[in-house]
């Protein structure tokens, strides 16, 4: 029975504890750099002792971007800035993970906080690619369907991104399979209306899915962790369900995946969502069960007592927590000091911990590597 501050290894990574902080987008940047915004952000979640954090889904291509002003690890130049940024991360004991995606029809769109609607090519905006020529919604902008030699550019842009993302010193890999992006619009019959080799049957909707994983393997070091995320179901009759989430999670397990994070919707706009406190939860705990594979959850997870019960009845290995890293970026500092658990402090704020803390060690890898360059 695992507890909240146990920690997970995984391959050859060690998560310090079982709490995360789930990716979360930002739109602060520009052409796909990372700047002070994503430095102070991550950082501050690594200071309040999260054992993994990741970045927000990062576009492998510009025209995969959500906004214009979204995360982006198409070029070779966005390695540098994400380099520092793990470097501190690692520096607080810290796991830095990198969530690697593709928005499909989802993308040329505003800022969440300007609106909802789509961004035209004279605003700046592009025509974005799907598996099918089917708007999202209609303030959405009307995609153009791949051909399948786009499709395989696509596929190697997620292993370009994967040996960009190396190269800047993550330890663990998502690719955003979920929340009605790329890959999800490839998985659901909702959204996939194509009649070849990528659409029609579950194996010819999920092919992407095996091509990406395949390929990211291929340059991700087999002693790294590589996770997925996925919508387990599309909450609308006659789409993805988990049925369809557990067989895909038994397919890439033998691939090189070694968890899969479970989230849900995000496909239509008609789907009938119930959610509640902990609402995926079963979910996680369903494709871990039957796809014998470590799952994380998400979804409306605030509290110590949320997750001291998932993990105690097993229903997944990882706890991911987005809003509430928002709102309390210390949160694991101060749920250890409730739970009267010892856990490491920065070295700069032991004068407020509680007696007996040890200071904050920066990763095995990150120490080795620090100690070798000098």
């Amino acid at each position: 029975m695992a507890q909240l501050f146990d920690p997970l290894p995984i391959r050859g990574v060690t998560l310090q504890n079982r709490i995360g902080v789930s990716p979360m987008c930002q739109y602060s940047s520009q052409d796909g750099f990372a700047n002070d915004w994503h430095l102070v952000h991550l950082g501050g979640r690594a200071v309040g002792g999260a054992s993994l954090v990741f970045t927000e889904a990062t576009a492998v291509t510009a025209e995969g971007r959500i906004t214009a002003e979204d995360l982006g690890i198409y070029k070779d130049a966005h390695v540098e800035f994400l380099h520092r940024i793990v470097r501190f991360l690692k520096s607080q004991g810290t796991v830095p993970g990198m969530q690697i995606a593709h928005a499909g029809r989802k993308a040329s769109t505003q800022i969440p906080w300007e609106g909802s609607s789509k961004v035209s090519v004279a605003d700046g905006g592009w025509v974005p690619v799907a598996p099918s020529a089917v708007a999202f919604s209609e303030t959405y902008p009307v995609p153009r369907a791949l051909l399948k030699e786009e499709i395989h550019t696509i596929v190697d842009a997620f292993a370009q991104a994967a040996r960009r993302a190396l190269e800047a010193g993550f330890e663990v890999l998502e690719i955003h399979a979920a929340h009605g992006y790329l890959a999800h619009e490839f998985f659901s019959p909702l959204s996939n209306f194509r009649n070849d080799e990528y659409g029609g049957s579950f194996e010819n909707r999920t092919r992407i899915g095996r091509e990406i994983v395949s390929a990211v393997r291929k340059v991700w070091p087999d002693n790294l962790p590589l996770f997925i995320r996925i919508s387990a179901t599309d909450w609308k009759e006659g789409g993805w369900d988990l049925d369809q989430a557990v067989q895909l999670a038994k397919q890439l397990k033998p691939l090189g995946v070694d968890l899969v994070d479970c989230s849900s919707a995000g496909l239509v706009v008609d789907q009938k969502i119930v959610a509640g406190p902990g609402f995926q939860v079963p979910f996680a705990e369903r494709i871990r069960r039957d796809a014998e594979i470590p799952t994380a959850t998400v979804g409306l997870i605030e509290t110590k007592e949320q997750v001291v019960d998932i993990l105690a009845k097993n229903q997944a290995d990882l706890v991911l927590m987005a809003r509430e890293f928002l709102r309390d970026p210390y949160w694991p500092l101060r749920t250890a000091r409730e739970l009267k658990q010892k856990i490491s402090w920065p070295a700069q704020y032991l004068r407020a911990a509680p007696p007996d803390s040890p200071a904050r060690k920066p990763t095995e890898a990150s120490a080795a590597k620090e100690k070798s360059a000098r």
